[in-house]
């Protein structure tokens, strides 16, 4: 009888041993639940659920007649007032007819999804840029022109309208449940070939590769065409837009980038209600905060943006951030990465008023600021070298490498400082730490200085065994060196 049981009753059965006249059951355990589930996902229910949501873009651009006095008039011209006989193998271009209109040229082919029933598509910036026409392909071949609602270079988001009602519009995903390592499919027209399916899995989120953009990293096959494409979850949500690919050939070679829905979705927002997007700003310049840097100030782990520069005038200046800050929470979220930090500001709306909480020679200090309005950046300017002034002796600061002066009223100034040391020479230690000659000392060992006095008399105090941290000003820029000991 067992023979004719097959295998699957087998094993989910239990079976009976009998020895002389006692039973022994034997239970033969089912395999776990990751091998149960360790099987290839099927993307057609996902294909039809959101495929007709997906539209292709086409962009078209003026052809401008060519102009009279062409390269090749200009060289007629030029034989017939010298008398040079012109050669009979010599190109001559057309003459354009006069009042000839210009003519639609192809110019690019991109992706784009339905935002809403009544005509909204979302795409990239760069699909629709310096396009006299945008013709959008439905899956079912109708084709409509729409209009350019909005684009933000920054984001690389576009939004796009088209006339029509009763459209399918996508189901927008929550990036927060989205997983490393979890399947992802994407639609688009690569080269031109609408509604392909390629699918892959998540390779890393928060991949800091723009100013206000933490892409999710893909192994998707993405290729030129499926810009503008979404990035589809399991559940047939949108939790993407395709937008980049990192290539050396112009194809695809295993890494693609998506901006992340939530982003793009602020940005969309803006953009159906003014056209235009608006981001907060404070006015300084970032860097990141090194382990090694974190550790010798007191911050402990590596954290926050480094304070780099303060623009004049800026709302941080106007708070009382200063150059050399490490900027550690924003409106009470702590910063793990500078990057962090314009994200945070930019999605703040112009004249709202944020907490800051900067760390500051080893203390912190919260500082109330108005936020600003994102506007074109300012060329740093150079700060002058002043007159020159012969270096004191400096006996503490030699066993480092430096000689150091007083910095010059007019260069204080300048750099908006209350005073702090000139390096005139910065050898061994000093200049492995990157310190260089003209750079402004204004902190040692989280001690302010103002003067070549005070400067000798903090490094006094120091152990010159450790590394010594050093805040230093090269021109507008704060940063940080280590000035480690000769071992």
């Amino acid at each position: 009888m067992l023979e004719k049981m097959n295998r699957k009753t087998l094993r989910s059965c239990l079976t009976a041993a009998l020895i002389g006249s006692t039973a022994v059951l034997t239970v033969v355990p089912a395999a776990p639940v990751w091998a149960q589930n360790r099987t290839l996902p099927d993307f057609t229910d996902l294909v039809e659920q959101v495929g007709p949501s997906v539209v292709n873009i086409r962009t078209l651009e003026k052809a401008k007649a060519a102009a009279s006095g062409s390269a090749d008039e200009q060289m007629l011209e030029f034989f017939k007032r010298f008398g040079i006989p012109v050669p009979p193998n010599m190109p001559r271009a057309p003459r354009p007819e006069r009042n000839q209109p210009d003519e639609d040229q192809p110019r690019g082919v991109g992706s784009g999804f339905i935002l809403t029933a009544d005509g909204f598509v979302m795409t990239n910036a760069h699909v629709v840029e310096g396009a006299d026409e945008v013709i959008v392909t439905l899956t079912d071949k109708r084709e409509f022109k729409a209009k350019i609602i909005g684009a933000d270079k920054r984001s690389d988001v576009a939004v796009v309208k088209i006339e029509a009602t009763g459209l399918p519009a996508v189901k927008i995903g929550d990036i927060n449940r989205l997983k490393v390592g979890e399947w992802v499919m994407a639609i688009g027209s690569p080269f031109g070939l609408e509604n392909t399916v390629t699918a892959g899995i998540v390779s890393a989120k928060q991949r800091d590769t723009g100013d206000y953009l933490p892409f999710i990293q893909t192994d998707v096959a993405i290729n030129p065409g499926n810009s503008g494409g979404p990035l589809i979850n399991m559940r047939g949500e949108v939790v993407g837009i395709n937008s980049q690919i990192y290539s050396r050939s112009g194809g695809f070679q295993g890494i693609s980038f998506s901006i992340p829905i939530d982003e793009a979705a602020r940005v969309s927002d803006q953009l159906r209600t003014s056209g235009k997007v608006t981001r907060g700003r404070i006015g300084v310049q970032i860097d990141q905060v090194t382990k090694e840097v974190a550790e010798s100030i007191g911050l402990g782990k590596a954290q926050g943006a480094l304070v780099r520069g303060v623009e004049s005038g800026a709302p941080a200046e106007k708070a009382g951030v200063e150059a050399g800050d490490i900027i550690i929470k924003f409106d009470g979220k702590p910063i793990e990465k500078s990057s962090d930090l314009p994200r945070m500001v930019g999605n703040v709306k112009p004249g709202t008023k944020a907490l800051v909480t900067v760390f500051r020679r080893g203390a912190s200090k919260d500082l109330s600021v108005t936020i600003g309005e994102v506007e074109p950046e300012k060329p740093a300017r150079k700060a002058s070298a002043g007159p020159e002034t012969k270096p004191p002796v400096a006996g503490a600061a030699q066993a480092l490498g430096l000689a150091v002066s007083e910095v010059p009223d007019a260069q204080r100034k300048e750099l908006k400082i209350k005073g702090g040391v000139k390096v005139d020479t910065a050898e061994a230690a000093a200049a492995r730490a990157g310190l260089k000659e003209g750079d402004v000392i204004v902190a040692i060992a989280n001690a302010e200085v103002t003067s070549v006095k005070e400067f000798e008399a903090a490094l006094a105090k120091i152990d010159k065994s450790k590394a010594i941290n050093v805040l230093f000003r090269r021109g507008e820029w704060a940063q940080y060196a280590l000035i480690r000991p000769t071992r």
